[in-house]
């Protein structure tokens, strides 16, 4: 029998057949209805590189907003497939617990044909995992209190999913403050992708110290953003990041590039919006809405 607290998440199928959850708390599915399976695989795990990356002996994975666990899932089956004897490192952020646990108990991945829902649901219900080839923790709480304290303890990434809600519905996690801790945890020669493309979000990658590139657009007209530390520090391209369109490259000098700021990393969601507003009232960059009009035939508007 379904508990009630898994009823308030009730599946909802997307376009590729797999399924997603809506949230109440923030107004927002938790995958675009195109296909949340094939955002997974698209947006995440195949800008990070993990075919590639597979074939090291040790593998550092952090899934912030880990939700139904749909990305960890795509990053297990992929990993695994291209080498079995990989050991890997994952550590999952998320604030509601109830939330893979209900995936679970939903049987979300079963149309997958995934062969690893037991490692993921010890995951969901004891937050810990520890097998031949993996250790996993789950961290509930503030991915802001998480975040610090996974630096502390020198985490370092080889793959970073950042995940979470949209900027206007959960500005907290993606503030320049917390990308810079975000950062901070991602390996030199790591790489971090977001479904993200927002100019304020990309400003933020960029003050914390990395280089951004473009995704292609999965379901959707724009694309997503992929993110790594320079490999030279004169080098001008990293090899692993898709240029930005010149439209993309415009919109980082509108008022749109204003970053999210939370200078305690401890704010609310509507302190933050607001101070934005404010810096946002107060510039003289390009309106934004002249830039979407100069680009209104772009897909990327």
């Amino acid at each position: 029998m379904t508990t009630p607290e898994f009823t308030t998440f009730a599946p909802q199928i997307t376009g590729d057949g797999s399924f997603t959850f809506f949230s109440q708390e923030f107004g927002e599915a938790f995958h675009s209805h195109f296909g949340a399976k094939q955002e997974s695989f698209l947006k995440f795990v195949s800008p990070t590189q993990l075919r590639d990356a597979a074939q090291k002996p040790i593998l550092h994975l952090l899934d912030i907003c880990y939700g139904l666990g749909y990305n960890t899932a795509a990053a297990l089956q992929t990993i695994w497939a291209v080498n079995p004897n990989c050991y890997v490192e994952l550590i999952g952020v998320e604030l509601n617990p109830s939330v893979p646990q209900a995936a679970i108990e939903h049987d979300v991945l079963d149309n997958w044909n995934y062969e690893h829902t037991p490692i993921l649901k010890t995951l969901a219900f004891e937050q810990q995992v520890q097998t031949p080839r993996l250790n996993a923790k789950l961290l509930i709480g503030d991915a802001r209190d998480s975040i610090k304290r996974l630096h502390q303890l020198g985490f370092q990434a080889d793959a970073i999913f950042l995940d979470p809600f949209s900027p206007p519905q959960c500005p907290q996690l993606w503030t320049v403050e917390f990308l810079q801790k975000v950062a901070l945890c991602l390996h030199r020669d790591g790489l971090l992708a977001t479904y993200s493309c927002a100019a304020a979000v990309r400003t933020a990658l960029l003050t914390a110290g990395l280089q951004i590139g473009s995704t292609p657009p999965v379901g959707r007209r724009t694309p997503g953003t992929v993110a790594a530390y320079p490999k030279h520090p004169e080098s001008e391209a990293h090899p692993a990041l898709p240029s930005l369109s010149l439209a993309e490259q415009e919109h980082l000098l509108t008022r749109a590039a204003i970053p999210y700021r939370d200078p305690q990393l401890n704010d609310s969601a509507d302190v933050i919006l607001q101070r934005r507003q404010q810096e946002q009232q107060a510039s003289k960059l390009e309106p934004t809405s002249r830039w979407r009009k100069r680009w209104s035939h772009s897909n990327y508007t």
